[in-house]
């Protein structure tokens, strides 16, 4: 079977991941890199959106050159951390509809919870783009996942920072239909669940709180 995820291998990326890491950038810095990375990989995550001619006038004459089609992009963000990412999708794609999704994970059982969840409609007839910088043990997604999927929308694409082995695997298990792409893939889980090495906690890390 095709492999349905993409590990991004840009040395910029690569660069703005290793800042994000480090345990000395500042909260300001961290928001700015994470919308940066957000923006660089989205242009890759959405080079398949489709397009349709159209007719403009240039300053010189008439002509039909492309634009997008449909009812474009939907961004979902899985809160809290997810919404770091979400000016980067738009400042390329600024007239997308944004979404959100609230699922928090027990500290003990590590097992996902919905409590929100709001779409954009027509669902079923735009591009999803779900976001998340972290993609641990893969439970938030698959979650989030399946509940856009319950309310019709069926061309769905994950975002994510870093991952670790373990929940890339169990996405890309639960959702073979779905597109996902990640900033870096970490080493593994520890025994808290975190990514590791990875960057402590990105909604934190994003929003100055502890």
């Amino acid at each position: 079977m095709k492999e349905n995820f993409f590990i991004m291998d840009h040395p910029l990326i690569k660069h703005k991941i290793s800042l994000l890491r480090d345990k000395r950038t500042g909260t300001n810095e961290f928001r700015a890199l994470v919308n940066e990375i957000s923006m660089l990989m989205g242009y890759e995550a959405l080079r398949d959106l489709p397009t349709e001619n159209v007719e403009i006038e240039t300053p010189l004459e008439k002509c039909m050159t492309p634009m997008i089609a449909g009812k474009k992009l939907a961004v979902v963000p899985i809160l809290r951390a997810g919404l770091g990412m979400t000016n980067g999708i738009l400042a390329l794609a600024p007239t997308a509809k944004v979404g959100h999704i609230g699922i928090y994970r027990d500290e003990e059982t590590h097992e996902p919870h919905e409590y929100f969840c709001k779409l954009p409609d027509p669902i079923e007839e735009r591009i999803v783009l779900v976001t998340d910088p972290m993609l641990a043990t893969g439970g938030s997604a698959v979650t989030a996942i399946n509940f856009i999927k319950e309310h019709g929308g069926n061309h769905i694409k994950f975002m994510c920072l870093l991952a670790a082995p373990e929940g890339l695997g169990k996405l890309s298990a639960a959702h073979p239909d779905i597109q996902i792409y990640v900033g870096q893939l970490d080493r593994e889980l520890n025994e808290d669940a975190y990514i590791c090495p990875g960057l402590g906690d990105a909604g934190d890390r994003i929003f100055g709180t502890k």
